[in-house]
């Protein structure tokens, strides 16, 4: 896989471009393991997939994460969350906004950094951690999710 901004000092770029590209990279992710979990119509994986995604599932991720940032990650968190977003999430807390823009800035830096199996451990946690808090993979209902 071709990354345009590997040769780029990753310091360099935008705040918004890392957290842009770290939504897209997370949002993957949480769609691969809901899939790995339940297999059933896309409309009621994409339900579950919000239950990761949304910016509290994010900020509530990346507070629990905190302790195990290196350095470098950390510098990436705050300086996404410290950025001055142009919009605010309409279902979440401004500074639960700024915790999952920090959030998404981090994996964005380890996903253009080529630091795959250092964010894929952290998402491990992460996604360890909204499991535990949403639901039991074994219990899930689909009537839960509005599913008919």
């Amino acid at each position: 896989m071709i990354i345009p901004f590997v040769n780029s000092d990753l310091r360099e770029i935008s705040t918004s471009t890392l957290a842009y590209i770290g939504d897209a990279v997370y949002e993957l992710y949480a769609r691969c393991h809901v899939a790995s979990h339940c297999s059933t119509k896309s409309g009621l994986m994409h339900k579950m997939t919000i239950k990761y995604v949304s910016a509290t599932a994010q900020a509530k991720a990346v507070r629990e994460l905190q302790n195990d940032l290196t350095a470098a990650e950390l510098s990436y968190y705050k300086r996404g969350r410290n950025s001055n977003p142009g919009s605010m999430a309409k279902n979440a807390s401004p500074e639960d906004y700024r915790c999952a823009t920090g959030f998404e800035a981090l994996i964005g830096y380890l996903f253009l950094d080529n630091k795959s199996e250092r964010m894929e451990f952290l998402l491990a946690k992460v996604f360890s951690v909204l499991d535990e808090e949403e639901w039991n993979w074994n219990e899930v209902l689909p009537e839960e999710f509005g599913a008919e």
